[in-house]
């Protein structure tokens, strides 16, 4: 448990995506502030339980990109203070040779993925009074990225769902919020060709790729009630490369 600045004692927290990776950062953070966590996973069962057992939390399968899922994972959930929204996918490509396929995996699993369970955990929030939601965006979302036209369209999506639910939740006292990690250490940025990242460090002022606990961070502050009047905000975790 946890006491002291952004502090989650005593709240109920749903990270999905949370089996590795920047999720698995978010999920532990949030656990050792405080909260009682339950993160989602649709692959890596045995890292999720891992994660899970590290905070006393609760891994649960579910594939968010499936309204039903995502609602059932939701009510599963149980009575939620915090929804953290990270699942997410890549399959890059060129426009021109981009498939239907690729498009709709990489839309379904990081975009709509978030309107469904937004949807199914709104309602409850709202009538509590009572509520903070954080969805992952990209900094891809904010400048685009070379053959990532779903990926930046998925990201720059949340960015604006996020912005319409503020608005849409904050005379109830719930808030919605982004977090836009830049280049973090990943799988997915490991296997980066040492070019590409000498390109991406080179513009970031602060001259290192970020790890996913420093997004963990970010996002255990605007969860907490030390961010209690933030709401529709984007805030770059990115040393300092979108700026």
């Amino acid at each position: 448990m946890s006491a002291g600045f952004a502090s989650l004692d005593g709240k109920v927290a749903l990270v999905t995506g949370g089996s590795r990776g920047i999720g698995r950062a978010i999920a532990l953070e949030l656990g050792r502030a405080g909260a009682s966590v339950v993160l989602s996973y649709r692959t890596g069962r045995d890292e999720a339980e891992q994660v899970a057992s590290e905070i006393g939390g609760r891994a649960v399968e579910a594939d968010v990109s499936d309204a039903e899922s995502a609602k059932a994972l939701v009510e599963e959930a149980g009575e939620l203070d915090i929804l953290v929204n990270n699942a997410g996918l890549t399959r890059d490509g060129v426009l021109a040779r981009m498939s239907d396929e690729d498009w709709r995996a990489v839309i379904d699993t990081n975009l709509s993925s978030v309107f469904y369970t937004c949807r199914a955990a709104a309602r409850p929030m709202m009538k509590r009074r009572a509520g903070a939601i954080v969805n992952v965006s990209s900094i891809v979302g904010v400048h685009g990225n070379w053959g990532q036209t779903n990926y930046a369209a998925s990201k720059a999506g949340i960015i604006g769902f996020t912005k319409s639910l503020a608005r849409e939740l904050g005379s109830r006292n719930v808030r919605a919020n982004v977090v836009a990690p830049g280049y973090v250490r990943t799988r997915l940025t490991d296997v980066l060709p040492e070019e590409a990242t000498k390109t991406m460090l080179d513009a970031t002022p602060l001259g290192r790729l970020g790890d996913p606990e420093d997004v963990a961070g970010a996002v255990r502050f605007l969860c907490a009630d030390e961010a209690r009047f933030v709401t529709g905000a984007v805030l770059l975790v990115d040393g300092g490369l979108g700026m």
